[in-house]
């Protein structure tokens, strides 16, 4: 296993790097924003160990950057920075884990394990299907039937989340959270507006409806 550590806290990648060559990983390390993005952009690595908070460019860009470029090397997130929103902006900034200091090397040994094996078994996901209705998430292209149906960006958000969990109810709080990245209850209909967008877009002059109303809890996307 060979892993890039961009860290620059120096007690932190001291012992990362003594306990990562006791379980036999190669291990560079940089303790630079920068210089760890131009390390990770060119070097050939299992995984990434990106601290958040970094001199030079933070780990959040540097993993944005890397996504945007198309490198899809595993980055594990090692951050003091723990609270719901730093994880939730790590993670979708391209993040695969996130661990918040201070942490035990065996979680971390794990979590790499984890990664590892699911780069090598999964290909990145570009296309959704329930029933006759994809969604092809490289050209932002929705069709049901074969007929192309415009989505809003939001409405595209939703119907992706919906779609995902196909067959699952996904309740208004997961929504809020997920598609309109709220940790709290607005007190607004925004989820019956999109909703309703949604239905009279996706459902509409056809049959049979895919998106129902779960009375009291959500919604969910049934194909059959």
């Amino acid at each position: 296993m060979r892993v890039l550590l961009i860290e620059d806290d120096r007690q932190t990648a001291d012992y990362l790097l003594k306990a990562l060559a006791e379980i036999g990983a190669v291990t560079d390390h940089v303790p630079d924003g920068r210089a760890g993005l131009l390390q990770a952009a060119g070097g050939e690595y299992d995984a990434l160990i990106v601290d958040r908070m970094l001199p030079g460019l933070d780990g959040v860009g540097i993993v944005r950057t890397l996504r945007a470029s198309g490198n899809r090397t595993p980055v594990l997130f090692l951050s003091a920075l723990g609270e719901v929103d730093d994880r939730v902006e790590g993670l979708r900034a391209g993040g695969d884990d996130y661990l918040v200091k201070p942490f035990a090397f065996s979680e971390l040994h794990a979590r790499l394990e984890v990664l590892l094996r699911r780069g090598k078994a999964e290909t990145p996901e570009t296309r959704l299907r329930v029933a006759d209705l994809e969604m092809d998430l490289l050209k932002r292209e929705v069709t049901r039937a074969g007929r192309e149906i415009q989505l809003q960006p939001r409405e595209f958000r939703l119907l992706e989340y919906l779609v995902r969990h196909a067959g699952q109810v996904v309740t208004r709080t997961m929504l809020l959270e997920q598609v309109w990245d709220y940790h709290f209850d607005p007190q607004t209909n925004v989820i019956d507006v999109h909703i309703s967008r949604l239905r009279g877009k996706i459902d509409k002059d056809f049959d049979p409806p895919l998106l129902q109303t779960v009375r009291g809890v959500g919604y969910m996307i049934r194909g059959a």
